[in-house]
């Protein structure tokens, strides 16, 4: 029996997750009106089909799952909870994007009001490749194990709850120690060349922080990122303010992430960046900024 999923969107992360799940034997489908051309060649590339509206999407899928930036997620669930009201289907859709558990539950309560049936998933890792993968999927709430059936069709899916919004917790806190350390060796180092230290700090590293250093190296990967993770920085704020911590190291983050995303180098994709940027070379030209 075919199974169908619908897909949004097919960026970097979503095509990749796409391409997976269809040579894992699934069908997918996408609605790419607004998208950009690179967008619908990922999705071509991926083996991803196109339907016109979110309306044929809900009417010709077994399940949905959103992979965006944080910023369109919520937009992205009223709009397809609005074609599953009119449907009258009671459609699994499983938000996978970084965001707030506080705006997870406003995601849950879109698609549970509408008739569906809210998952809440985030993802570790980043897109999968080749036969094997790192590429992990959280997921939390009561339909959880409707999400979890695409660990047939090549996804590693982990069900850690039944709650709306503890996934999206997960995520997170993992991504404030990964993408979060980022931002403050950025700034650090950027600081650093303003002050005419960056190479006797470099030295000290070597001296006392030798996997920091060797670590540093993935900092030249961010640019192209940049822009994306502003506002998931953004998200983790807004998770650390639900829980009565501070959101200010956070709102800083996005900020330093901001000033990246200003530099001409956040104009690159992944495909087209420079691989041969040294680590010196990018803050160079991001202290001139």
């Amino acid at each position: 029996m075919s199974y169908t999923v619908g897909l949004l969107s097919p960026g970097d992360m979503g095509s990749a997750v796409g391409q997976r799940m269809v040579k894992n034997g699934a069908d997918v489908v996408t609605c790419l009106s607004g998208r950009s051309e690179r967008t619908r060649a990922l999705a071509e590339a991926a083996g991803i089909s196109e339907v016109a509206t979110y309306d044929d999407l809900v009417a010709s899928c077994d399940l949905v799952i959103s992979i965006m930036v944080p910023s369109e997620a919520l937009g992205a669930a009223r709009s397809v909870a609005a074609a599953i009201e009119k449907a009258g289907k009671a459609l699994p859709y499983t938000d996978c994007n970084a965001i707030a558990p506080g705006t997870a539950k406003l995601i849950g309560d879109a698609i549970l009001s509408a008739g569906g049936r809210p998952i809440d998933a985030g993802i570790i890792g980043g897109p999968p490749k080749g036969e094997s993968s790192n590429t992990r999927f959280y997921a939390s709430g009561a339909d959880a194990h409707l999400f979890a059936r695409l660990s047939d069709f090549g996804l590693d899916v982990r069900v850690i709850g039944d709650e709306i919004g503890q996934a999206s917790g997960l995520k997170m806190c993992y991504a404030a120690s990964t993408k979060g350390t980022s931002a403050l060796m950025l700034e650090l180092l950027i600081a650093a060349r303003r002050l005419g230290l960056y190479d006797s700090l470099i030295a000290e590293f070597g001296l006392s922080q030798e996997a920091r250093l060797k670590s540093l190296a993935g900092l030249t990967g961010v640019p192209s990122k940049s822009r994306r993770w502003i506002g998931e920085m953004e998200e983790i704020a807004k998770t650390f303010e639900e829980t009565g911590l501070t959101p200010d190291i956070f709102t800083g983050a996005a900020e330093m992430f901001r000033l990246v995303g200003g530099s001409k180098l956040a104009d690159e994709t992944p495909e087209s960046r420079d691989r041969n940027r040294s680590l010196e070379d990018l803050i160079r030209n991001l202290s001139e900024l």
